[in-house]
């Protein structure tokens, strides 16, 4: 059994542009911690082997998903889940006037920031590429 406290600093980037922090590991996922700025764009993103579901904790901000039937654009406000499917491309930004923070579960564990691509979405990135 593991139990863990939230780091008060970042770890890590997220290959998008997050900050990040680890919470918990296992052998059939991960979950992290992840806050993005006030006016933050990330990078348009999509993983190659890893699905990830988000529950919001606080701020405002957007995320743009696309597979290879649906397209859209979701509100990321407190108390809303999302995911990620495999080869799901994504693009997220804060568009609120504090930081966007929320947890993210990913399955199975992150094998590394190889897992990642980046594409052209649909915002500017406002993160250096």
């Amino acid at each position: 059994m593991k139990e863990t406290i939230l780091p008060l600093i970042a770890d890590a980037k997220s290959p998008a542009g997050a900050d990040i922090r680890f919470i918990m590991d296992g052998p059939t996922g991960n979950m992290i911690h992840s806050t993005v700025p006030p006016a933050q764009t990330n990078r348009a993103t999509i993983h190659k082997t890893v699905s990830e579901f988000w529950f919001i904790l606080e701020g405002a901000g957007e995320i743009w998903r696309r597979d290879g039937e649906q397209e859209r654009v979701t509100p990321l406000v407190p108390n809303v889940s999302i995911d990620i499917p495999v080869g799901t491309a994504f693009q997220y930004r804060n568009v609120g006037d504090v930081p966007l923070r929320f947890i993210c579960v990913t399955m199975p564990p992150w094998p590394g920031d190889h897992e990642a691509s980046h594409l052209e979405g649909i915002w500017q990135p406002t993160v250096a590429l």
